[in-house]
């Protein structure tokens, strides 16, 4: 639901004061021209009609516009939106003519048309002069109201498009970080001289895969969200330099259903996970340790799974990962991307930790050049 929109009442109560002083103005100049001349005087009374003929739209817009809001555009059936609008405004034209009337026939008493001698006559033909009126004001304030509802969503997702670039950016340099970590780099640095000694082709792989790592990752600069496949090549890479480094203490499966390969994810979305998974089930333990990573489609969203075989957490530190504590570029990306169309749960298993996302599943929609190919 939109939230109600903050009408500011200066502003309208400055607009309608100039429409009043407007209209009287005109009204003062057709007396004019119709007599030939009329007194000073009568401008107060025309002063006052035609303020209380703009300040009573101005006093009813906020109502008028929570309830268009209430009843917008593509949110609620065509049907309703029609019923919801033709009693609004039969609300909003009696509620200004009752008003308009009783100031009129105080104001203006000689005026009086002595052809339609009894009030009903009166009212319903200044009703019917003032239709056209009351219709045009009421249909204004409702696309006023839509007009800045969507320019609040407009300034609300370039808002969101700014933190996510922010966010994107963050967890580039903190991906390059743990990359460049003295732990990391020592640890893989002193395998590449180890290798050196006894294999110097694994030392130049090992190389390779560094290099590799790093590049993928910079390549990537810029890109909110990437294919599962690519990303998982990102991964691979990061995979590849632990599993030499550990050696038979870490096994790495895979299973990715294939239709989920082109599936979009937030991109560098996997390593930080894995790479938690990686230092808190295999690397405390000296026995050999698993790490499992599952993606397949769930009806319309796409469900990755990471799972170690670690000893799990306490309660109360999943219970707070459960309620937001912790990974929080993570979240926060996901957040902004996927608003509340996301989950983001942990859990202990019987044998392991298991780090659970789920996310919209969207497919990057073809190029024209691939469209054309294809």
């Amino acid at each position: 639901m939109v939230a109600r929109l903050k009408v500011p009442a200066l502003p309208l109560f400055v607009i309608a004061t100039a429409f009043g002083a407007s209209s009287t103005i005109q009204a003062y100049l057709i007396r004019v021209l119709e007599n030939g001349s009329t007194s000073v005087r009568s401008l107060l009374p025309l002063l006052g009609l035609n303020l209380v003929y703009w300040y009573v739209p101005a006093l009813l817009a906020p109502t008028i516009m929570a309830v268009a809001l209430r009843y917008r555009l593509g949110r609620v059936r065509w049907s309703t939106q029609v019923a919801v609008h033709l009693a609004g405004v039969l609300v909003y034209s009696l509620a200004l003519i009752s008003v308009l009337l009783a100031t009129r026939w105080l104001l203006f008493q000689e005026d009086r048309p002595a052809t339609y001698p009894t009030f009903w006559n009166y009212a319903r033909l200044t009703y019917l002069m003032q239709l056209d009126f009351m219709l045009m004001t009421y249909l204004s304030l409702v696309a006023l109201a839509h007009t800045l509802a969507y320019r609040r969503e407009l300034e609300s997702r370039a808002l969101d498009a700014a933190h996510l670039e922010t966010r994107l950016v963050e967890a580039q340099l903190q991906a390059l970080q743990r990359q460049l970590h003295p732990h990391f780099l020592f640890n893989t640095l002193n395998t590449i001289s180890g290798l050196m000694r006894s294999n110097i082709d694994a030392a130049d792989q090992m190389i390779d895969r560094l290099g590799d790592l790093l590049r993928m990752t910079l390549h990537s600069s810029g890109t909110q969200e990437v294919a599962l496949k690519r990303e998982l090549d990102v991964l691979q890479k990061y995979l590849e330099i632990e599993q030499t480094r550990f050696g038979n203490r870490l096994r790495v499966t895979m299973r990715i259903d294939p239709d989920t390969l082109d599936a979009q994810v937030p991109n560098l979305l996997l390593q930080p996970l894995v790479e938690n998974a990686v230092r808190h089930g295999i690397a405390p333990y000296l026995r050999e340790g698993s790490i499992a990573i599952h993606a397949v489609r769930d009806d319309s969203r796409l469900k990755i799974e990471i799972v170690d075989s670690g000893a799990g957490l306490p309660p109360d530190r999943l219970m707070a990962l459960n309620r937001g504590v912790g990974l929080d570029n993570t979240r926060s990306r996901l957040e902004h991307l996927y608003h509340a169309r996301y989950e983001f749960t942990f859990s202990n298993l019987e044998r392991g930790f298991c780090v659970t996302v789920r996310i919209p599943f969207e497919v990057e929609a073809p190029t024209d050049v691939e469209a054309g190919a294809a």
